[in-house]
C-alpha cells in the first residue's frame, strides 16, 4: 500500500470532522437566524396571535381595557327571609286515596258502618280519566278537586240514599303532593309534600344533597309547563322557591371548565375552582407558568363570542409587569375559556439546538481513533 496514501489517511478524517462541525455549525447558524414563526411548540407563537387578524379582538390588560373583564360586584344577602306558604292539594291522575264514610242511622238500617264500629274504609286510586269508583257514589271525577270538596260530593251523592252519612278522605298514595329529584344527587326518589311545603332547596336536601361542590351544578326545575335552569350555588344564596305539585328537579353538572395549554404546570382540561374564577386562580390550579419554558409576557385567555358580542376575543397579559398580578386577580374566567401560555423563543431554540449539539459531539467522538 502507498505510505503517502495511509500517512494522509487521518489528515482525510481530520477534514471530514472539521467539514461535518462547520455544516452543523452553519445549520444551527441558519435556525436561530429564522423568524420565530417556524418554532416548533403547542400552540401559535406570541407575534402570530399578536399579528394583524380578523377572527377575533385582541385585548391587552391594562387599568383601561380591565373594566369588562372584572369580577361582577357582589350580590347583597338577603336581610328578610318570607317562608314559603302551604300551597291547595288537588287530586290528580295516580293518586291514591283512603276514604272512610260512616253512617249514623239506626243499628242495623246503615249502608255503611257507624262511627263507633270504625266506618266503613275504602282504598281506591285516581285512575287516567282523574275518575274513582265508590259504593252507592258510583263513578265521579275528581281531578282538580280537594280531598275536602271529594268529602262534599260524596256526602251529597248519599244524601237521601241513607239517613246521616259522614265522609273523610285522606291523601296516601301521592303524585300531587310529591315532587320527582333525579340526576346527580346521592339518593333521587319522589319526595313528599304532604308533611308541609317543599322547597327546592328541602328537595334536593331530601335527595341527600348533590354529588359535586355547588358551583359545578345546575338545577332544571320542570313545573307548570315551565322550564328554569339555576346554578346550585344560586339556590343557596337566595333563589330558593316552593315547588308546585308533581314538579320535576334535575341535578345536573355544571360545564364550568376550561382548558389550560402551553407552557403551565399542568396543561388539560379542569374544573373551575369557584363560581368566580380569577385568571390567577385558574393558573394557580394549573401549576403556574413553567419555569424556564414560559414566555411570561405571552399569556393570553381565549373566548368564544357571545350573544352580547358574536366576536371571540383574546386576552394578554404581560406577567412581567407587577401589576399583572393585580389585574390576573381582577379578571374572571368564564366556562369554555382557554388559558395558552407561550414558550420563550430560547426554550424552541434549545429544543432544536440541543439535538444537533448533541449529534455533532457524538460524531466526534466516533471519529477519533488510535
Amino acid at each position: 500500500m502507498n505510505k503517502s496514501i495511509v500517512g494522509s489517511a487521518p489528515h482525510f478524517m481530520s477534514v471530514g470532522r472539521r467539514s461535518s462541525i462547520a455544516a452543523g455549525m452553519c445549520l444551527i447558524a441558519f435556525i436561530v437566524s429564522g423568524c420565530s414563526h417556524g418554532l416548533s411548540g403547542a400552540g401559535p407563537a406570541r407575534d402570530d396571535i399578536e399579528g394583524k387578524n380578523t377572527a377575533y379582538d385582541l385585548v391587552d390588560i391594562n387599568a383601561d381595557t380591565i373594566a369588562p373583564f372584572m369580577r361582577p360586584a357582589p350580590q347583597a344577602p338577603l336581610r328578610v327571609y318570607a317562608p314559603p306558604k302551604m300551597k291547595t292539594l288537588r287530586l290528580m291522575s295516580g293518586d291514591q286515596i283512603n276514604v272512610l264514610i260512616t253512617d249514623n242511622a239506626p243499628q242495623g238500617t246503615g249502608l255503611f258502618a257507624p262511627l263507633a264500629t270504625g266506618g266503613t274504609r275504602l282504598t281506591v286510586r285516581i285512575d287516567a280519566q282523574g275518575m274513582i269508583s265508590l259504593p252507592y257514589v258510583g263513578h265521579q271525577s275528581v281531578k282538580g278537586m280537594t280531598p275536602t270538596e271529594v268529602e262534599t260530593m260524596i256526602c251529597q251523592r248519599l244524601k237521601g240514599v241513607t239517613s246521616d252519612v259522614q265522609a273523610h278522605v285522606e291523601l296516601v298514595g301521592e303524585r300531587s303532593g310529591s315532587v320527582l329529584v333525579a340526576g346527580a344527587v346521592k339518593s333521587p326518589g319522589r319526595f313528599s309534600t304532604l308533611q308541609g311545603p317543599l322547597t327546592l332547596l328541602d328537595a334536593i336536601n331530601q335527595a341527600g344533597g348533590p354529588l359535586v361542590e355547588p358551583h359545578l351544578v345546575n338545577v332544571t326545575l320542570r313545573a307548570g309547563g315551565q322550564v328554569t335552569t339555576l346554578n346550585y350555588e344560586d339556590v343557596l344564596t337566595g333563589s330558593d322557591q316552593p315547588l308546585e305539585a308533581d314538579s320535576q328537579v334535575i341535578v345536573e353538572r355544571a360545564r364550568q371548565r376550561f382548558v389550560a395549554m402551553g407552557a403551565v404546570g399542568t396543561p388539560g382540561l379542569h374544573d373551575l375552582p369557584a363560581q368566580n374564577t380569577s385568571l390567577l386562580d385558574a393558573l394557580g390550579v394549573v401549576g403556574g407558568l413553567k419555569e424556564g419554558n414560559a414566555n411570561p409576557s405571552g399569556v393570553f385567555v381565549f373566548r368564544m363570542g357571545n350573544l352580547d358580542n358574536a366576536r371571540p376575543t383574546v386576552m394578554r397579559i404581560d406577567m412581567r409587569e407587577p401589576a399583572a398580578i393585580f389585574y390576573a386577580q381582577q379578571v374572571i374566567l368564564k366556562p369554555d375559556d382557554t388559558i395558552y401560555v407561550t414558550n420563550a423563543a430560547v426554550y424552541e431554540w434549545q429544543k432544536i439546538i440541543g439535538p444537533l449539539v448533541q449529534t455533532l459531539v457524538l460524531g466526534r467522538a466516533v471519529g477519533v481513533g488510535p
